[in-house]
């Protein structure tokens, strides 16, 4: 198979970006895989955000304005990855303009924006889909291929979970992520939850309602001359969803959990999904990537099971099925995930999340701000 060629240019040269670039770099480790990605320009006002990738090769392009990305022809795909209150207007743009594009989650800095920019993408001829990498860890991919095969029978109970410490420390300084103004009302929601809503969406899990608990634990963080300003965002959420099995109103509702903490003391980054049923159950954590638990009812009693998913992956790669995978894979997966569907080649492999799926998020998160407020569970706008 001849790969073809596909340039990318990166408008945000922040963390997310640099990880882009090194999965470029590592793509012939993909087995067959219909693409050859590079990256071919960077567009950021910090110059020293630019200067790292002037150690890759491929970067011809180094600009602080992104229209110079989005009016370049020999610009294939654009890696859209900026904080959420530039979010829309540049998405919309970039949308207007017919350019390919995957964005950073949540997709706008509340739901109102998303809105606008999943119009935008459903009016134009673009092909767009949203970061979510965690679900492509091999163990979440038995997980969900598990769930859904029915072998669960009637749900009861789905919980999906990103728990991080980055925000333990008091003393750590004040960042786009920490502002409303900048990462939005709904918080660590906008920066985690694309991740715990992605599966369970995909599983067609749609909640009609939220009772939300939002906790802000640090209120003030050092600025940039050390003296203390307002951290305004949610550091930790946990929102309890009622998820109907039917289109009745008198069909019975399941439990569903999401959380998301930025603050959750013995975790450095895990993501976790657990789907239990009459029949059978099962949970993926990344704390112990290794292994899949499965419940199974077998001779009258009832079991969990360990399994070992090996390092099997959406798309095969050089590497063996013994050995381990990690978050440098997953987003590698992610990537090799977007561009064959882009491509047409995705077949029934797992999809990057979808600009639908992330505007549904939003609904939970919103609904999630009103019960705050209100101490109630409220419906999804």
């Amino acid at each position: 198979m001849t790969a073809r060629p596909v340039r990318i240019g990166i408008v945000g040269g922040g963390l997310m970006g640099r990880e882009l670039a090194v999965v470029c770099g590592r793509w012939p480790q993909l087995v067959d895989h219909p693409c050859a990605p590079e990256v071919v320009a960077v567009a950021d006002p910090n110059p020293a955000a630019l200067d790292w990738f002037r150690r890759i090769g491929s970067v011809r392009t180094f600009t602080d304005d992104w229209h110079v990305l989005l009016d370049d022809p020999d610009i294939d795909v654009l890696y859209l990855a900026v904080p959420h209150n530039l979010h829309e207007d540049l998405y919309v743009a970039v949308a207007d303009a017919g350019r390919d594009f995957l964005g950073e989650k949540p997709f706008g800095i509340d739901l109102a924006a998303a809105q606008r920019i999943v119009a935008a993408v459903d009016a134009s001829t673009a092909f767009v889909r949203v970061s979510s990498e965690m679900p492509f860890f091999p163990g979440a991919q038995r997980a969900y291929a598990y769930a859904a095969s029915g072998a669960l029978g009637d749900i009861l109970d789905v919980r999906s979970q990103f728990a991080h410490s980055s925000d333990i420390d008091r003393s750590k300084g004040i960042n786009w992520k920490r502002r409303v103004e900048t990462c939005g009302a709904i918080g660590v929601m906008g920066d985690l939850g694309m991740h715990v809503a992605h599966l369970p969406l995909r599983l067609g899990f749609q909640p009609e309602t939220v009772y939300a608990m939002l906790d802000n634990v640090v209120t003030e963080r050092p600025g940039p001359d050390g003296a203390p300003v307002p951290c305004d965002t949610w550091d930790n959420a946990l929102l309890a969803l009622r998820v109907p099995t039917g289109v009745s109103p008198q069909d019975r509702r399941f439990s569903m959990l999401w959380e998301t903490r930025r603050i959750s003391p013995g975790n450095m980054n895990s993501w976790s999904f657990e789907a239990v049923g009459m029949d059978g159950g099962v949970r993926f954590t990344t704390r112990n990537p290794t292994v899949v638990h499965r419940f199974v009812r077998r001779d009258g009693e009832q079991v969990w099971e360990e399994f070992q998913p090996g390092n099997v992956s959406a798309w095969p790669m050089v590497s063996g099925g013994i050995f381990e995978f990690g978050f440098a894979d997953a987003l590698l997966q992610m990537w090799a995930s977007y561009l064959a569907e882009r491509e047409g080649q995705l077949g029934d492999r797992f999809g990057t999340a979808t600009p639908h799926e992330a505007l549904s998020s939003h609904r939970v998160f919103d609904a999630a701000l009103r019960s705050n407020g209100s101490g109630a569970a409220e419906p999804l706008s």
